[in-house]
Protein backbone atom coordinates (compact mmCIF):
# COMPACT_ATOMS: atom_id res chain seq x y z
CA UNK A 1 0.00 0.00 0.00
CA UNK A 2 2.90 2.52 0.52
CA UNK A 3 4.40 1.55 -2.74
CA UNK A 4 0.71 2.43 -4.16
CA UNK A 5 0.35 5.50 -2.42
CA UNK A 6 3.81 6.84 -3.51
CA UNK A 7 3.00 6.28 -6.78
CA UNK A 8 -0.56 7.61 -7.20
CA UNK A 9 1.65 10.48 -5.72
CA UNK A 10 4.12 10.80 -8.29
CA UNK A 11 1.30 10.05 -10.78
CA UNK A 12 -0.68 13.33 -9.66
CA UNK A 13 2.48 15.31 -9.79
CA UNK A 14 3.85 14.19 -12.75
CA UNK A 15 -0.10 15.51 -14.22
CA UNK A 16 0.53 18.93 -12.67
CA UNK A 17 3.81 19.53 -14.04
CA UNK A 18 2.78 18.23 -17.40
CA UNK A 19 -0.63 20.32 -17.29
CA UNK A 20 1.69 23.49 -16.14
CA UNK A 21 3.99 22.92 -18.85
CA UNK A 22 1.30 22.73 -21.23
CA UNK A 23 -0.04 25.65 -20.08
CA UNK A 24 2.59 28.09 -20.10
CA UNK A 25 3.85 27.08 -23.31
CA UNK A 26 0.49 28.50 -24.78
CA UNK A 27 1.34 31.90 -23.01
CA UNK A 28 4.66 32.15 -24.63
CA UNK A 29 4.25 30.51 -28.52
CA UNK A 30 2.89 32.57 -31.23
CA UNK A 31 -0.63 32.98 -32.06
CA UNK A 32 -3.14 34.43 -29.81
CA UNK A 33 -7.00 32.91 -29.42
CA UNK A 34 -8.86 35.90 -29.68
CA UNK A 35 -7.20 36.82 -32.96
CA UNK A 36 -8.06 33.37 -34.01
CA UNK A 37 -11.87 33.61 -33.17
CA UNK A 38 -11.95 37.14 -34.53
CA UNK A 39 -10.23 36.80 -37.75
CA UNK A 40 -7.17 38.92 -38.39
CA UNK A 41 -8.99 41.40 -40.20
CA UNK A 42 -10.35 42.41 -36.72
CA UNK A 43 -9.80 46.07 -34.92
CA UNK A 44 -7.40 45.65 -31.83
CA UNK A 45 -10.07 46.98 -28.91
CA UNK A 46 -12.30 44.12 -30.43
CA UNK A 47 -9.62 41.74 -30.01
CA UNK A 48 -8.91 43.30 -26.51
CA UNK A 49 -11.84 42.98 -25.57
CA UNK A 50 -12.40 38.95 -26.07
CA UNK A 51 -9.31 39.00 -24.44
CA UNK A 52 -9.87 40.41 -21.47
CA UNK A 53 -13.99 38.74 -21.87
CA UNK A 54 -12.02 35.04 -22.01
CA UNK A 55 -9.35 35.90 -18.96
CA UNK A 56 -6.31 35.78 -21.17
CA UNK A 57 -4.69 39.19 -19.64
CA UNK A 58 -4.62 37.42 -16.28
CA UNK A 59 -1.32 36.20 -14.79
CA UNK A 60 0.01 32.89 -16.03
CA UNK A 61 -0.51 31.27 -12.49
CA UNK A 62 -3.54 32.40 -11.41
CA UNK A 63 -5.00 31.24 -14.67
CA UNK A 64 -3.39 28.11 -14.42
CA UNK A 65 -4.92 27.73 -10.90
CA UNK A 66 -8.51 28.66 -11.84
CA UNK A 67 -8.45 25.81 -14.54
CA UNK A 68 -6.55 23.26 -12.49
CA UNK A 69 -9.71 23.44 -10.10
CA UNK A 70 -11.99 23.62 -12.93
CA UNK A 71 -9.94 20.36 -14.02
CA UNK A 72 -10.54 18.15 -11.20
CA UNK A 73 -14.08 18.95 -10.65
CA UNK A 74 -14.57 17.57 -13.96
CA UNK A 75 -14.85 21.14 -16.29
CA UNK A 76 -12.29 20.81 -18.54
CA UNK A 77 -13.63 24.59 -20.28
CA UNK A 78 -15.30 25.29 -23.23
CA UNK A 79 -14.21 25.26 -27.04
CA UNK A 80 -13.04 28.38 -28.19
CA UNK A 81 -14.23 27.42 -31.46
CA UNK A 82 -16.95 25.40 -30.90
CA UNK A 83 -18.42 27.07 -28.07
CA UNK A 84 -18.94 23.25 -26.38
CA UNK A 85 -18.35 22.01 -23.17
CA UNK A 86 -14.54 20.48 -24.10
CA UNK A 87 -15.29 17.23 -21.97
CA UNK A 88 -18.01 16.72 -24.52
CA UNK A 89 -16.25 17.02 -27.39
CA UNK A 90 -13.44 14.90 -25.92
CA UNK A 91 -16.48 12.03 -24.55
CA UNK A 92 -17.43 11.59 -28.23
CA UNK A 93 -13.47 11.01 -29.62
CA UNK A 94 -11.95 8.87 -26.58
CA UNK A 95 -13.72 5.36 -27.50
CA UNK A 96 -12.31 5.80 -31.15
CA UNK A 97 -8.79 6.48 -30.16
CA UNK A 98 -8.87 3.26 -27.29
CA UNK A 99 -10.43 1.21 -29.54
CA UNK A 100 -7.70 1.75 -32.31
CA UNK A 101 -4.84 1.37 -29.66
CA UNK A 102 -6.09 -1.41 -27.81
CA UNK A 103 -6.58 -3.10 -31.12
CA UNK A 104 -3.36 -2.45 -32.18
CA UNK A 105 -2.14 -3.36 -28.73
CA UNK A 106 -3.64 -6.92 -29.09
CA UNK A 107 -2.47 -7.67 -32.40
CA UNK A 108 1.11 -6.68 -31.44
CA UNK A 109 0.87 -9.22 -28.24
CA UNK A 110 -1.20 -11.66 -30.40
CA UNK A 111 1.68 -11.67 -33.02
CA UNK A 112 5.05 -11.24 -31.19
CA UNK A 113 4.62 -13.35 -28.34
CA UNK A 114 4.26 -17.07 -30.39
CA UNK A 115 6.82 -15.32 -32.76
CA UNK A 116 9.57 -14.49 -30.16
CA UNK A 117 9.28 -17.85 -28.23
CA UNK A 118 9.42 -19.62 -31.99
CA UNK A 119 12.79 -17.67 -32.82
CA UNK A 120 14.20 -18.52 -29.81
CA UNK A 121 13.27 -21.74 -29.92
CA UNK A 122 14.86 -22.49 -33.31
CA UNK A 123 17.80 -19.81 -32.93
CA UNK A 124 20.05 -20.13 -36.20
CA UNK A 125 17.72 -21.49 -38.13
CA UNK A 126 16.69 -20.70 -41.39
CA UNK A 127 13.12 -19.63 -40.46
CA UNK A 128 14.56 -17.43 -37.16
CA UNK A 129 17.12 -15.55 -39.58
CA UNK A 130 14.06 -15.43 -42.19
CA UNK A 131 12.28 -13.67 -39.38
CA UNK A 132 15.04 -11.73 -37.80
CA UNK A 133 15.59 -10.10 -41.52
CA UNK A 134 11.56 -9.25 -41.71
CA UNK A 135 11.83 -7.89 -38.32
CA UNK A 136 14.98 -5.69 -39.19
CA UNK A 137 12.93 -4.27 -42.39
CA UNK A 138 9.63 -3.54 -40.63
CA UNK A 139 11.51 -1.65 -37.71
CA UNK A 140 13.19 0.98 -39.90
CA UNK A 141 9.24 1.82 -41.54
CA UNK A 142 7.87 4.38 -39.43
CA UNK A 143 4.10 3.85 -38.71
CA UNK A 144 2.73 6.69 -40.92
CA UNK A 145 4.43 5.77 -43.86
CA UNK A 146 3.48 1.69 -43.19
CA UNK A 147 -0.61 3.65 -43.10
CA UNK A 148 0.45 4.88 -46.49
CA UNK A 149 1.67 1.48 -47.56
CA UNK A 150 -1.49 -0.18 -46.24
CA UNK A 151 -3.84 2.22 -47.77
CA UNK A 152 -2.54 1.45 -51.24
CA UNK A 153 -2.19 -1.89 -51.24
CA UNK A 154 -5.06 -3.13 -49.55
CA UNK A 155 -7.16 -0.06 -50.26
CA UNK A 156 -6.49 1.01 -53.68
CA UNK A 157 -5.05 -2.21 -55.16
CA UNK A 158 -6.51 -4.65 -53.28
CA UNK A 159 -9.92 -3.10 -52.20
CA UNK A 160 -10.21 -4.65 -48.97
CA UNK A 161 -11.39 -1.21 -47.41
CA UNK A 162 -12.32 1.96 -48.38
CA UNK A 163 -9.72 4.69 -47.72
CA UNK A 164 -11.24 7.47 -45.87
CA UNK A 165 -14.71 5.66 -45.63
CA UNK A 166 -15.02 5.63 -41.75
CA UNK A 167 -17.96 4.38 -40.19
CA UNK A 168 -18.40 5.40 -36.90
CA UNK A 169 -19.12 3.16 -33.70
CA UNK A 170 -23.01 4.66 -33.04
CA UNK A 171 -23.83 3.81 -37.16
CA UNK A 172 -22.28 0.40 -36.83
CA UNK A 173 -20.51 -1.23 -34.43
CA UNK A 174 -18.97 -3.68 -36.46
CA UNK A 175 -18.36 -1.71 -39.62
CA UNK A 176 -16.15 0.46 -36.97
CA UNK A 177 -13.72 -2.14 -35.73
CA UNK A 178 -13.87 -3.50 -39.29
CA UNK A 179 -12.39 -0.33 -40.81
CA UNK A 180 -9.57 0.12 -37.80
CA UNK A 181 -8.27 -3.04 -38.58
CA UNK A 182 -5.72 -1.82 -41.41
CA UNK A 183 -4.48 1.14 -39.13
CA UNK A 184 -3.88 -1.00 -36.01
CA UNK A 185 -1.74 -3.10 -38.39
CA UNK A 186 0.69 0.17 -39.17
CA UNK A 187 0.50 0.88 -35.50
CA UNK A 188 1.26 -2.89 -34.34
CA UNK A 189 3.82 -4.19 -36.93
CA UNK A 190 6.65 -1.70 -35.28
CA UNK A 191 6.31 -2.47 -32.06
CA UNK A 192 5.67 -6.48 -32.84
CA UNK A 193 9.29 -6.48 -34.66
CA UNK A 194 10.63 -5.01 -31.38
CA UNK A 195 8.89 -7.21 -29.02
CA UNK A 196 9.66 -10.25 -30.74
CA UNK A 197 13.32 -9.40 -31.43
CA UNK A 198 13.48 -8.45 -27.26
CA UNK A 199 11.85 -11.91 -26.40
CA UNK A 200 14.23 -14.05 -28.73
CA UNK A 201 17.63 -12.44 -27.29
CA UNK A 202 15.53 -12.62 -23.18
CA UNK A 203 15.03 -16.95 -24.02
CA UNK A 204 18.29 -17.13 -25.59
CA UNK A 205 20.24 -15.54 -22.32
CA UNK A 206 17.84 -17.71 -19.81
CA UNK A 207 18.53 -20.76 -21.56
CA UNK A 208 22.13 -20.70 -20.95
CA UNK A 209 21.48 -20.10 -17.05
CA UNK A 210 22.85 -22.98 -14.70
CA UNK A 211 18.70 -23.71 -13.48
CA UNK A 212 18.35 -24.37 -17.42
CA UNK A 213 20.86 -26.96 -17.03
CA UNK A 214 19.70 -28.34 -14.14
CA UNK A 215 16.41 -28.75 -16.02
CA UNK A 216 17.80 -30.40 -18.55
CA UNK A 217 19.84 -32.90 -15.60
CA UNK A 218 16.47 -34.11 -14.67
CA UNK A 219 15.05 -35.46 -17.79
CA UNK A 220 13.15 -32.67 -18.85
CA UNK A 221 13.00 -31.97 -22.59
CA UNK A 222 13.54 -28.75 -24.15
CA UNK A 223 9.97 -28.59 -24.97
CA UNK A 224 9.16 -29.00 -21.23
CA UNK A 225 12.16 -26.62 -20.14
CA UNK A 226 11.17 -23.56 -22.38
CA UNK A 227 7.74 -23.56 -21.50
CA UNK A 228 7.72 -24.50 -17.72
CA UNK A 229 10.99 -22.66 -16.71
CA UNK A 230 12.19 -20.21 -19.10
CA UNK A 231 9.50 -18.23 -20.59
CA UNK A 232 8.28 -17.01 -17.34
CA UNK A 233 11.35 -15.53 -16.68
CA UNK A 234 12.41 -14.78 -20.40
CA UNK A 235 8.89 -12.85 -20.10
CA UNK A 236 10.28 -10.24 -17.41
CA UNK A 237 11.60 -7.55 -19.80
CA UNK A 238 8.96 -8.33 -22.46
CA UNK A 239 6.12 -7.39 -20.24
CA UNK A 240 7.88 -3.56 -19.67
CA UNK A 241 8.23 -3.23 -23.26
CA UNK A 242 4.63 -4.69 -24.11
CA UNK A 243 3.66 -1.77 -21.30
CA UNK A 244 5.57 1.09 -22.69
CA UNK A 245 4.73 0.51 -26.16
CA UNK A 246 1.22 0.23 -24.98
CA UNK A 247 1.64 3.79 -23.96
CA UNK A 248 3.37 5.18 -26.98
CA UNK A 249 0.28 3.07 -29.26
CA UNK A 250 -1.41 5.93 -27.49
CA UNK A 251 0.23 8.81 -29.45
CA UNK A 252 1.12 6.18 -32.63
CA UNK A 253 -2.76 6.42 -32.43
CA UNK A 254 -2.95 10.09 -32.70
CA UNK A 255 -0.42 10.04 -36.21
CA UNK A 256 -2.08 7.15 -37.82
CA UNK A 257 -5.86 9.23 -37.16
CA UNK A 258 -4.41 11.66 -40.12
CA UNK A 259 -3.39 9.10 -42.27
CA UNK A 260 -6.42 7.08 -42.45
CA UNK A 261 -9.06 10.09 -41.71
CA UNK A 262 -10.26 8.70 -38.27
CA UNK A 263 -11.66 11.14 -36.09
CA UNK A 264 -10.35 10.34 -33.09
CA UNK A 265 -8.56 12.41 -30.30
CA UNK A 266 -5.52 12.96 -32.95
CA UNK A 267 -7.73 15.02 -35.34
CA UNK A 268 -9.03 17.24 -33.01
CA UNK A 269 -6.01 17.78 -31.03
CA UNK A 270 -4.03 19.06 -34.22
CA UNK A 271 -6.69 20.80 -35.31
CA UNK A 272 -7.48 22.86 -32.00
CA UNK A 273 -3.51 23.67 -32.11
CA UNK A 274 -4.07 25.05 -35.34
CA UNK A 275 -7.27 27.12 -34.20
CA UNK A 276 -5.44 27.67 -30.62
CA UNK A 277 -8.29 26.14 -29.39
CA UNK A 278 -6.21 25.78 -25.62
CA UNK A 279 -8.49 24.44 -23.71
CA UNK A 280 -9.63 21.80 -25.86
CA UNK A 281 -5.20 20.95 -26.34
CA UNK A 282 -4.51 21.14 -22.63
CA UNK A 283 -7.52 18.43 -22.04
CA UNK A 284 -6.26 16.07 -24.61
CA UNK A 285 -2.34 16.10 -23.26
CA UNK A 286 -3.38 15.74 -19.86
CA UNK A 287 -5.51 13.15 -20.64
CA UNK A 288 -2.69 11.04 -22.80
CA UNK A 289 -0.47 11.69 -20.18
CA UNK A 290 -2.39 10.21 -17.61
CA UNK A 291 -2.96 7.24 -20.05
CA UNK A 292 0.87 6.71 -20.25
CA UNK A 293 1.61 7.29 -16.38
CA UNK A 294 -1.11 4.43 -15.35
CA UNK A 295 -0.32 2.45 -17.93
CA UNK A 296 3.86 2.56 -16.48
CA UNK A 297 2.25 2.34 -13.46
CA UNK A 298 0.40 -1.03 -14.15
CA UNK A 299 3.47 -2.30 -15.55
CA UNK A 300 5.39 -2.04 -12.15
CA UNK A 301 2.88 -3.68 -10.50
CA UNK A 302 2.63 -7.22 -13.06
CA UNK A 303 6.82 -6.61 -13.35
CA UNK A 304 7.30 -7.02 -9.32
CA UNK A 305 4.40 -9.67 -9.59
CA UNK A 306 6.19 -11.70 -11.93
CA UNK A 307 9.47 -11.39 -10.25
CA UNK A 308 9.33 -11.49 -6.42
CA UNK A 309 12.75 -10.66 -6.26
CA UNK A 310 12.08 -6.91 -7.03
CA UNK A 311 10.20 -5.63 -3.85
CA UNK A 312 8.03 -2.26 -3.88
CA UNK A 313 9.93 -0.43 -1.64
Amino acid sequence: MKYVAKKLAGMLITLLVVSFLVFAAFAVIPGDPATAMLGTEATPESVEALREQMGLNEPLLLRFGSWAVRFVQGDFGTSYRYSMPVRDMIAEKIPVTLTLTVLSFLMMTAVSIPLGIFCGHHAGGRADRTVLVIDQVIMSVPPFFSGILITLLFGLVLHLFTPGGYVSYTVSPLGFVGYLVFPSVAIALPKAAMAVKLLRTSVLSEMKLDYVRTAYSRGNRTKAVLYRHVLKNAMIPVVTFLGMALADMVAGSIVIEQVFNIPGLGRILLTSISNRDYPVVQAIIVFIAFLVIFTNFLVDLIYQRMDPRITLD
